[in-house]
């Protein structure tokens, strides 16, 4: 009869006995590694071998585009690519270590003047592959030429104060305060090299240094004018003026003008703000007086640099005086 489980021949004779059961231990066995990793991620994959290079390669294409640099550099020196740029380093006669130059280097007017100026200034000119000068810097855009330029030697300003007292001079210095552009710090050392300042205080933070871009501003200026750095410039121009000097700001909301200001024969220390913001609140608090240079009403201020050339032409005629 049909569902009757007890007719003859309803189980196989071949059939498995029961067994005891593993109370679940072999569900272990179905958890699995996990999803399979990918090529890139096992060592033994071709896939992984060409990761290391691939990688290096975009950063390669983003420093080449940019013209950043993709990664810091060990030493302390600075590096001028391009074959304009490097010309207009040499034809400022900016102090230079080494020039480096392509192997098989296709040569123009240019490179015929570089070499010819790196031999004149006495520059020690080595050949390199492009792999090396694209190490060298960075991966920014080169034409196969570089220029190495020593890092600057900042001077000691309280020590520069000193040196200047005891030699029985005036002194007359100007004290950035947040000038960031490396133009304005070239075009106001020329201006002080000019006007017989005897160097210029910046700050170690938010302060343009003495870059390539402030070596060609100043049109030779960086090299005869010291450049001292403080890392608080409200520490030192308390310094300064118990060192006897007086502290003078710029400002367009000056409380003297600039005409009125008869002590300029003085030892001084004359601080120039950003154009944008000015002087700090506590520079402005730490100055003597603050001084304004009268200007037209269709003018609304002026640049550090210009501010600068102003006021140091006014305060040399005061000191040659009779």
């Amino acid at each position: 009869m049909a569902g009757n489980s007890k007719r003859k021949g309803a189980v196989s004779s071949r059939a498995k006995k029961p067994t005891v059961g593993t109370g679940g231990n072999n569900k272990r066995r179905l958890a699995g590694k996990g999803p399979t990793p990918k090529a890139e991620e096992r060592s033994y994959h071709a896939a992984s071998k060409r990761k290391p290079a691939a990688k290096r390669a975009p950063e390669r294409a983003s420093g080449a585009r940019s013209g950043r640099p993709t990664r810091p550099r060990k030493t302390g020196d600075e590096i001028v690519a391009g074959r304009n740029s490097v010309l207009e380093a040499l034809r400022a006669e900016i102090p230079a270590k080494e020039l480096v130059i392509a192997h098989r280097l296709e040569s123009d007017e240019r490179t015929k003047e570089i070499l010819t100026l790196a031999l004149e200034q006495k520059i020690t000119i080595r050949e390199a592959t492009r792999e090396d000068i694209d190490a060298l810097t960075e991966y920014g855009i080169h034409q196969g030429v570089a220029l190495r330029l020593p890092e600057y030697e900042y001077y000691d300003a309280s020590v520069l104060v000193r040196a200047l007292k005891e030699h029985g001079k005036k002194p007359l210095l100007l004290a950035l305060d947040g000038i960031t552009d490396p133009r304005n710090l070239g075009a106001i050392l020329r201006s002080a090299g000019a006007f017989g300042a005897h160097g210029v205080v910046i700050t170690e933070r938010r302060s343009a240094g003495l870059t390539a871009s402030a070596w060609k501003s100043s049109a030779g200026a960086a090299a005869r004018v010291p450049v001292a750095r403080v890392t608080n410039m409200v520490r030192w121009l308390e310094e300064a003026k118990e060192a006897g000097c007086f502290v003078v700001g710029l400002d367009a909301d000056g409380d003297v003008s600039l005409p009125k200001f008869d002590n300029g024969s003085d030892p001084l220390v004359v601080v120039v703000g950003s154009e944008g913001k000015g002087l700090g609140r506590l520079v402005s608090e730490t100055c003597d007086y603050i001084l304004s240079i009268p200007m037209s009403a269709a003018t609304e201020s002026l640049n550090a640099g210009i501010a600068s050339s102003v006021v140091l032409y006014a305060i040399s005629q005061q000191r040659v005086a009779p």
